[in-house]
């Protein structure tokens, strides 16, 4: 047979087996055995913390053979929900079926009723991939669904749902799985498989998955798959790039010391022992934590890296100021690292400062006292003082941009219905537009600061200043905004005009039209324009014709 991953082998079974999320088993344990069982549920949490585990298990408990809130994995339905084969439990992947033709599809099956079980179940995954379109083709099924239907969606983005849904659904939200919890599953699976451990390796595992009880399984299958039926703590952190808690404490001593030699040695193995050096930043940055814990609060349960002895070791070490420099310069560092090209001449360049830190303290200028002669003054006579008139103090007038038209206030909509531009007009919009009309733009786009306090325009100003401009072309404006809550605001039809009226006035035009983007859209949008440039798939300018009308009509 072929070889099925640790985290498939060892999938919970029953609610008792599921790691952490006490509070979600509980809720649907009672739920189950009151008989208070929704039509529709919303799991939603980090990846890796149970959600669709818990989906399969609770349509379990909903059509075993033996009752409902049973999992005697046993009958036929049990089994073959274990398998993945049972009729009435259907799982679909949101990612790959998100259209409103596959979601109209799925409607049309639903009023048929369960082949074997008592429900039918549809666990929907990532649900978030759906588009508005295909949400808005379900709301109703979701809102009344017949009574043998139960909708169990999985998602780890609920803020991308629309509120319509959320409104629909019971929500349970995972939470990280706790590192007593995954240490504890961890063993009972390395007991069942044979396999050799030290405390200090698992504990290395269990850093490096974050609360992620699949990650943490992931990452032992392919440390064993590499160290064989044993797992050290040496070979977590040989694959991983990891160095051990005693080398990054004796590298922050080299630090603290002034140890320029020893700390560029260190640097140089890490780097050839394939170290990942942001990582290590922030292990350094957990380290000198819990110093400046010990040192402030001599409570030891408040640790998370250090022992107790290890800890007081280097607070008698290390002075408060000093602890406090090398925490700012590693949390500025993290910021760092996302804009240089090169990371380890970056955390060379911060150990360097860090290790002459003590040298740069600013040194007492000895004082010289020079004998001057003696002369004689004689005393001036002073000036009759000159009367100078007052002036009063002109108010300051603010100077408000020409384009701007005094009118009654400008409400913007919370909600209601949207534009929606296809990536393929989007990326049409991205050929045509103009770089020159767009930097225009930019430079005009601090005059809506002044405009924040305005009676009438302030709304809508303050929900343009939040965005930046990006694509301007002929008639039509895209701004891009960091959070999708905004850029679905722009986006509402009933605000449009009101955004217009003030884009208009920046730039000059009749007319315009204005759609907002989020961040990761047009970070998804640019890579797909750079595909098709690179492949020569691009429209060409010629063939391209872009019409205000038309697209307010979508």
């Amino acid at each position: 047979m072929a070889y099925k991953a640790l985290y498939r082998t060892y999938r919970p079974q029953t609610f008792e087996e599921v790691a952490g999320q006490k509070h979600i088993v509980r809720t649907l344990k009672n739920a189950l055995a009151t008989n208070k069982i929704a039509h529709a549920y919303l799991f939603c949490g980090p990846r890796g913390t149970g959600k669709t585990s818990m989906a399969k298990l609770f349509a379990k408990a909903l059509n075993c053979e033996k009752g409902i809130g049973c999992q005697c994995n046993e009958c036929s339905n049990c089994r073959e929900v274990i398998e993945g084969t049972h009729p009435d439990v259907i799982e679909i992947d949101a990612a790959s079926n998100n259209g409103v033709e596959q979601v109209r599809d799925l409607i049309d099956k639903v009023n048929y009723l369960p082949i074997k079980g008592r429900y039918k179940v549809y666990i929907i995954d990532e649900v978030h991939m759906m588009t508005a379109n295909a949400f808005n083709a379900l709301l109703k099924t979701l809102e009344e669904p017949p009574s043998h239907v139960i909708f169990i969606l999985a998602t780890t983005e609920p803020h991308n749902i629309l509120p319509t849904i959320l409104s629909r659904c019971q929500r349970y939200d995972f939470t990280k799985v706790s590192d007593t919890d995954i240490y504890q599953r961890m063993v009972d699976i390395l007991n069942k498989e044979g396999v050799s451990y030290t405390d200090d390796a698992v504990k290395a595992v269990i850093a490096l998955a974050d609360g992620g009880m699949r990650d943490a399984l992931s990452i032992l299958d392919q440390i064993l798959a590499y160290s064989g039926s044993s797992l050290k703590e040496e070979d977590v952190y040989s694959l991983f790039g990891l160095t051990s808690l005693e080398e990054k404490v004796a590298f922050i001593k080299a630090i603290y010391n002034g140890d320029l030699a020893t700390c560029l040695k260190k640097i140089n193995a890490f780097y050839e022992g394939g170290v990942d050096l942001k990582r290590l930043t922030s292990d350094l940055l957990e380290i000198l934590k819990d110093v400046l814990i010990i040192k402030k609060t001599k409570d030891e349960s408040e640790l998370t890296v250090l022992s107790e002895e290890m800890a007081d070791d280097l607070a008698k070490l290390i002075d408060t100021r000093s602890l406090n420099e090398m925490i700012g310069t590693f949390l500025k560092a993290q910021i760092d690292y996302k804009t240089v090209s090169n990371i380890r001449t970056m955390f060379e360049v911060i150990i360097l400062r860090l290790t002459t830190m003590h040298e740069t303290a600013p040194i007492e200028e000895k004082k010289v006292v020079v004998e001057q002669p003696k002369v004689e003054v004689k005393p001036i006579e002073q000036p009759k003082p000159v009367e100078v008139p007052k002036v009063e103090p002109q108010p300051v007038v603010e100077e408000k941009p020409s384009w701007i038209k005094e009118g009654p206030k400008m409400s913007l909509a919370e909600d209601g219905e949207k534009y929606e531009l296809d990536d393929e007009l989007i990326i049409k919009l991205m050929v045509v537009g103009d770089k020159q009309a767009r930097k225009d733009l930019m430079a005009k786009w601090g005059e809506l600061n002044s405009l924040i306090g305005h009676p009438s325009l302030g709304d809508v100003a303050m929900l343009l200043k939040d965005g930046k401009p990006f694509i301007v072309a002929k008639d039509v404006v895209v701004l891009e905004y960091d959070f999708s809550k905004l850029s679905s605001r722009v986006n509402i039809k009933e605000n449009q005009a009101n955004i217009c009226e003030i884009l208009k006035g920046m730039l000059g035009k009749e007319d315009v039209f204005v759609y907002a983007i989020s961040r990761d859209e047009s970070v998804r949008l640019v890579r797909a324009f750079n595909n098709l440039r690179q492949v020569s798939q691009l429209p060409k300018t010629s063939d391209i014709s872009i019409d205000i009308k038309e697209i307010k009509s979508l």
